[in-house]
């Protein structure tokens, strides 16, 4: 099945000349994805825009030899992204620590407004405690809207193989959550005895 043309060929053809118009663009175009997606996997917004500088840089060294047809410049982009935020990841667990990190407060907030917010943060801890491959499955089918065929591409699996990780991942995702909500525990386990 022949692939589709890819929509940034002729940008990419452009920032390869060097047209700073063209470099704006694809600025524009993928750097809120490329943020998104590294804040989700890393959880630490410096981070993030480290890793989209990066994925930028390497964009602007890969222009000028790029072929188009073997693969998307968003898919190779992701997958840049992705392999960066593996590397932080991989840095993260090799530091050994002095002392433990402070902990956040994790009571309720005392402006019940900020419950939005809190949610926000706890499927956030929630979704960084998932095994990699599950977080970045999620992240890209339902942060990054990438299809599943997309994201497998992306990821190097088969769809099915994406959708196992997916499943896997949400059932982990709503236990996680359920343990948070006020008696979730008890009915956390419940659901995962009953293999819900």
């Amino acid at each position: 099945m022949p692939r589709a043309p890819d929509p940034d060929e002729d940008l990419i053809r452009r920032v390869a000349r060097g047209d700073p118009a063209a470099v704006q663009a694809l600025v524009a175009r993928k750097l809120p994805r490329l943020l998104a997606l590294a804040r989700r996997m890393l959880g630490d917004p410096a981070e993030a825009e480290d890793v989209a500088q990066e994925t930028f840089l390497r964009a602007w060294k890969q222009a000028p030899g790029w072929i188009p047809g073997a693969a998307r410049f968003d898919t190779w982009m992701h997958r840049v992204a992705l392999n960066l935020c593996y590397d932080r990841l991989r840095q993260r667990r090799e530091v050994s620590m002095a002392e433990p990190p402070d902990r956040a407060d994790e009571g309720p907030a005392p402006d019940r407004g900020l419950e939005a917010a809190q949610l926000g943060a706890q499927v956030d801890r929630a979704l960084q405690a998932l095994p990699a491959r599950q977080r970045e499955a999620i992240v890209l089918c339902h942060y990054q809207e990438l299809s599943n065929i997309d994201a497998a591409d992306l990821m190097g699996v088969s769809v099915e193989a994406l959708e196992s990780l997916l499943s896997r991942g949400r059932r982990s995702l709503r236990i996680s959550l359920a343990q948070l909500a006020p008696g979730g525990a008890k009915s956390a386990r419940g659901d995962e005895r009953h293999g819900r």
